[in-house]
């Protein structure tokens, strides 16, 4: 090109130059704007790794290691950090209390998670109703007890649990039947799973209800045509559509189910059914507040981190392979 125009006779060398050296400038803008979303990730990206990669690398790092006494005999030596492999892990897998704390966490996830889900399910599919009447007032009122933080709701219904407050026992009390005591025996599993599923239902509710309203209404009128009551068309066309929402709500019940650890710790002070290794969680605080072993405590929330992550990796598995048949 540039020869062409020095034949011709029209252009002197130096506008020649200038021509040619424009797109320096578009480099610069390029490089900028390849720069830019890594400038706007980089805050986000900082406190993910300080306050969510950070912890995670530094407990499994205290799993590796032990508390032994160096120095002087007899215990009153110094105590020092030495590298033990898995011993902690061995340590925390063969541990009874632990194994029965996931005994008793399996039984209070056989109670909750089906009830949560299925009593947010119906509540769903009641709201989304055609000719429901304040729908709105009734989907604040379910999702008011979600923003009840777990700590005072255990604490409300652990009031309303003990016989000597409880205005169930006051009733009973006027007709001369015995007062129930909720934290007693293997009720205590029902107790605290009442906590979760009141508070829990509004939840899920409002993202089964979200999921129900992005069907497209031609579908329910295609259906009510062919003579499709509300109860089929329930069963048959809503359910199987919000199907990945159920996946979705059931992962987070589960994971929300082996995070349990405020609703017990709250009632401890008012029975002595629940001990202080009750759920695993549980056993992890003792261990690295009350036995002053935090190596073991850490072994353990790595064993339950590395649980968490299997159960949701096989429920998302077995989901997706029923969804491709």
């Amino acid at each position: 090109m540039t020869d062409t125009l020095l034949a011709e006779g029209a252009p002197p060398p130096a506008i020649v130059r200038s021509a040619v050296a424009t797109p320096r400038p578009r480099r610069r803008r390029n490089g900028r704007h390849l720069l830019a979303p890594y400038l706007f990730i980089a805050p986000a990206a900082a406190l993910f790794l300080v306050f969510f990669i950070a912890p995670i690398v530094y407990a499994i790092q205290l799993s590796f290691f032990g508390q032994r006494v160096a120095g002087a005999s007899g215990g009153f030596g110094r105590r020092e950090q030495v590298f033990v492999g898995f011993e902690n892990y061995v340590a925390s897998i063969t541990d009874p209390e632990f194994l029965a704390s996931l005994g008793r966490l399996a039984l209070y996830a056989i109670i909750v998670i089906p009830c949560t889900l299925s009593i947010a399910l119906l509540f769903a599919l009641l709201l989304d109703l055609p000719r429901v009447r304040a729908a709105r007032l009734w989907r604040t009122g379910i999702l008011l007890p979600y923003a009840v933080p777990g700590v005072i709701a255990a604490m409300m219904w652990g009031f309303l649990y003990l016989p000597s407050t409880s205005p169930v026992n006051a009733i009973l009390a006027v007709f001369g039947l015995p007062a129930l005591d909720p934290l007693d025996g293997a009720s205590i599993f029902g107790a605290l799973a009442n906590i979760a599923i009141w508070g829990g239902v509004g939840f899920n509710m409002v993202i089964m209800f979200t999921a129900l309203r992005s069907v497209p209404s031609e579908v329910y009128e295609a259906a009510r045509i062919d003579g499709c009551g509300e109860r089929a068309i329930a069963l048959r066309i809503k359910v199987p559509l919000i199907m990945p929402s159920l996946v979705l709500t059931g992962l987070f019940a589960l994971i929300g189910t082996l995070q349990a650890y405020s609703e017990p710790t709250m009632l401890r002070p008012l029975t002595d059914t629940i001990t202080s290794t009750f759920f695993p969680l549980m056993k992890v605080h003792t261990d690295a507040f009350t036995n002053d072993n935090i190596n073991l405590a850490a072994a353990t929330a790595v064993v339950i981190c590395a649980f968490t992550l299997v159960a949701s990796a096989l429920l998302l598995r077995a989901t997706r392979e029923k969804e491709e048949r």
